[in-house]
């Protein structure tokens, strides 16, 4: 089930993944998810990457610790490496039959040590510790250490609620310090908002002059955001979008190489498999890039080295679109569709110079012949946005509301991003069900296309008028494409 730059193991899907560098090495530590009923116990499984395209999978890391321990569940935590060069993880150990002092199920954060590189894992049982006085029970999880040097000391962020409050406002990071990896001792929370039901997977790190706390929403929105800092200690800044990507796209958290830093999450699958099925925990593994701005804002999109998977250098670029081409429909529709179905894996490059005024434009992707089904990813300008929409909204003919139109886009699947006049690229990355769009290198939307494996691809605009400078197609070295070289190369145009 494996694809180039995604992972997703055979028969399973990847929960929140553990990032750690380490040599080169990405070792990428994630919870195992198999759905399989009754329950089997959650391990962590481990894959390594050198390139971020091609995963070595190594199978369970750090297993259940069995039918009647705490951690028959083994779920999010942290890496790290001891001054003794010993390596240390950190967990959530879980059993769906414990219950904690106030009655609520029961969390735990645990520990285990590794003395031959990540391997094996020798659990550490005397230094499992619960909630301390002030939070329930039942979140006290995702424990990520790391090292203050100012202070010379560890400091563990956790995922929290306070015992006491409006009942989805009591979300908090809570804080422990430690000298020895061992003891830990309750300190001030490290973030208090007082706005969400819970702040999962907290990450912080320093980059540059800023320091900068990531944390996954479990609120409505369920996504990753990140806050800004000059200190370790706050004051946290709200950057203009604080956002890593959409709805589908979870508990993403980092690693550093050479300068640069990326984020593992996953993108959630859907159930039965189908467009208008609803969000599942867990999916397959995705990683993007971040890129840190002048004014310390960061900026996401997929990584280079994803992005050169696609259309080697020895092979042609498929034009979808002829550099130039004009659509405008001042108050009406107008597109430019490839002649034949895409292939089931490739990058489009999309770039508009978008007129004032324009409502709306983008693409079209595993469009029917006329443009009039299939999934859209539409740019609009006067709300400064992108959306992803489809046509039909419904595969089953179940849902009266979803085929009559009356919502506006896919629930959920709308990203914030500055569109005012004049060039604008939108990329598009599709490998088999998934989907990675990026704005202006900068915003990203992920997702899945269940319902539609195949069909062709092409641009459009509504309510105005766009130049389309360029429209490429890459496929994938190996791919399926069409035997005829130039096949995608061919239009049709339709306007209505």
């Amino acid at each position: 089930m494996n694809q180039r730059g995604f992972h997703q193991p055979n028969g399973a899907w990847v929960g929140d993944v553990i990032p750690w560098q380490e040599d080169g090495v990405f070792h990428l530590l994630y919870l195992h998810e198999s759905r399989r009923v009754p329950k089997i116990g959650m391990p962590w499984h481990r894959v390594t990457t050198r390139n971020l395209v091609d995963f070595d999978d190594l199978g369970e890391a750090l297993a259940s610790g069995g039918s009647s321990a705490p951690d028959f569940n083994v779920y999010t935590g942290s890496v790290v490496l001891g001054p003794d060069g010993v390596h240390h993880v950190f967990y959530t150990g879980q059993h769906p039959e414990r219950r904690g002092t106030d009655g609520l199920a029961l969390q735990l954060v645990m520990h285990a040590v590794s003395t031959d590189g990540m391997r094996t894992w020798e659990r550490r049982e005397a230094d499992t510790f619960g909630a301390t006085a002030g939070y329930e029970t039942a979140d006290w999880r995702d424990p990520f250490v790391f090292w203050d040097e100012d202070a010379a000391v560890w400091r563990m962020l956790i995922t929290a609620r306070h015992a006491h409050g409006p009942e989805r406002r009591r979300g908090v990071i809570a804080q422990c310090i430690s000298t020895d990896l061992s003891t830990w001792e309750p300190v001030e929370p490290f973030w208090d908002p007082r706005r969400y039901i819970a702040h999962e997977c907290p990450e912080v790190f320093q980059w540059g002059d800023w320091w900068y706390l990531v944390y996954s929403e479990f609120s409505e929105s369920f996504t990753t955001r990140y806050r800004m800092s000059r200190t370790l200690h706050g004051p946290w800044l709200v950057p203009e979008h604080d956002t890593l990507d959409g709805r589908a796209y979870y508990a993403a958290k980092s690693a550093a190489r050479d300068g640069r830093r990326f984020f593992f999450g996953w993108i959630a699958s859907r159930e039965g498999a189908h467009d208008a099925g609803a969000w599942q925990w867990a999916g397959t593994m995705s990683v993007l890039e971040a890129e840190q701005r002048a004014d310390g804002t960061l900026a996401f999109h997929p990584p280079t080295e994803l992005r050169d998977t696609f259309a080697p250098a020895d092979e042609p670029t498929d034009t979808v679109v002829a550099p130039g081409t004009v659509l405008s429909a001042p108050d009406g529709y107008a597109d430019a569709l490839s002649a034949v179905d895409a292939p089931s894996s490739f990058r489009l490059v999309a770039r508009f110079d978008i007129a004032p005024g324009t409502t709306e434009c983008g693409v079209l992707l595993r469009a029917s012949d006329d443009g009039d089904e299939g999934y859209v990813l539409r740019l609009e300008p006067k709300r400064d946005r992108l959306v992803f929409d489809r046509w039909p909204r419904s595969s089953t003919g179940t849902e009266q509301w979803q085929i009559s139109g009356d919502v506006p886009f896919v629930v959920e699947l709308e990203r914030p991003c500055h569109l005012a006049p004049g060039l604008h690229e939108l990329e598009v990355i599709v490998d088999g069900d998934l989907c990675v769009a990026t704005v202006d290198d900068a915003v990203v939307l992920s997702t899945r296309l269940y319902d539609r494996p195949s069909g062709r691809v092409g641009v459009f605009v509504g309510e105005g008028t766009v130049t389309v400078e360029a429209c490429t197609l890459l496929e994938r070295d190996g791919g399926d494409s069409d035997d005829d070289p130039t096949s995608h190369r061919l239009l049709t145009s339709t306007t209505s």
